[in-house]
């Protein structure tokens, strides 16, 4: 890349660390796209398929994100890439205004077992959706995204399941490190920002071995991956901590797919930056609402009568309009509105819990974060 398309690049993506707290390593920050900007630490809803389930981009809009996340291997293969790049890219294609972060679709491909064939040169696998055969090298992989148009690009890497041998997660690590120095070949785009994904497994040497290979190299940031996928709550606060701590503090951090509530704070508190997870909107689906007070299940009989909010504190458009009574039959009704209603509490949730977080740190209170779920 040359020198004035680093500079044109720097114009689009940034990242500026406010405020560090060193009593616990958390952090507040700000991450400018060309589609504008977003405080950080920060949670992204997902929006799989170019969408966030149930919910339209003026909702987003109104609860106040300004980041969501979309998946290349689903887009890449329904409606396709080409489709959505020559009707002017991803933003205009589902007239969502603010920054997209598009994953490399590494986890699913990954996820389909017999389904797929892992070599050095990619990954050959077989749709979920026809059966059709395809293949993703780590150039395609940044090829579909810069037609995708999306502000943060990320790069295919190997997702090691867990449990996993030792030996197996060295060698796999290896290859994302690799597979991590082609897609920077690969990139033309200087609009769009590339971060790599630190794996390593439940293993501090691996990781650390990976961070130092990993640095040198010029991504716009770093992502945590390989996490929340089976390890108990310890292992997975104990790795993520010491992961956060060896990435450079001016380049902004991304803990992938990690999603509870006390997850989040406890990731937040050790300098992470970016989150995401289908959690909010999942169990919005299945009627598990988020408050302040714990999760609900609004399905029980106990609220078929019952007249108060989701949550009496929250001053979500669901909390200010409607009862649990209410959100109750709606469910059982089987209605659409349920699911959206839900919705925009959850992701509210979230989106206000990133905000006290944040809040905390300026105060220099983050300590008390502990404490916001009970």
């Amino acid at each position: 890349m040359t020198e004035r398309e680093q500079r044109a690049r720097a114009t689009m993506f940034s990242f500026t660390l406010i405020k560090k707290d060193s009593t616990t390593g958390s952090r507040l920050g700000r991450l400018v796209t060309a589609h504008g900007e977003v405080e950080t630490p920060a949670f992204m809803p997902v929006g799989t398929l170019g969408s966030v389930k149930a919910l339209s981009p003026r909702d987003l809009e109104e609860i106040g994100c300004r980041m969501i996340l979309a998946n290349t291997y689903h887009l890449y293969l329904r409606p396709g890439v080409e489709v959505i790049r020559d009707l002017g890219g991803l933003h205009r294609f589902m007239g969502w205004r603010g920054s997209i972060l598009t994953d490399s679709g590494g986890y699913q491909v990954f996820s389909l077992g017999a389904l797929r064939k892992i070599t050095e040169e990619g990954v050959h696998f077989q749709s979920h959706l026809d059966g059709s055969s395809h293949f993703l090298t780590p150039e395609r992989v940044v090829q579909i995204q810069e037609d995708l148009g999306s502000d943060i690009a990320m790069v295919l890497d190997e997702c090691i399941p867990h449990p996993a041998e030792r030996e197996y997660v060295k060698l796999s690590t290896q290859r994302t490190v690799r597979w991590a120095e082609r897609s920077l070949r690969a990139r033309k785009r200087s609009d769009q920002a590339l971060f790599g994904i630190i794996q390593g497994g439940m293993y501090e040497d691996l990781r650390a071995e990976c961070v130092r290979e990993m640095i040198p190299l010029p991504f716009d940031g770093f992502a945590v991956g390989g996490l929340g996928v089976g390890e108990d709550e310890a292992t997975l606060r104990s790795i993520g901590t010491f992961t956060a701590g060896l990435l450079p503090e001016e380049r902004p951090r991304y803990l992938m797919g990690v999603g509870r509530p006390e997850d989040l704070i406890a990731a937040a508190l050790s300098g992470f930056d970016l989150f995401d997870c289908v959690l909010p909107t999942r169990n919005a689906r299945t009627g598990t609402l988020f408050t302040s007070r714990g999760k609900i299940n609004i399905k029980r009989a106990e609220f078929s009568n019952d007249p108060r909010p989701v949550d009496e504190s929250c001053d979500c458009y669901c909390c200010r309009h409607f009862s649990r009574a209410y959100l109750r039959h709606l469910y059982h009704a089987g209605e659409i509105l349920a699911a959206q209603l839900h919705t925009i509490h959850n992701v509210h949730f979230y989106h206000h819990l990133m905000d006290k977080i944040r809040q905390l740190i300026r105060e220099n209170r983050s300590g008390e974060a502990l404490d916001i779920v009970l």
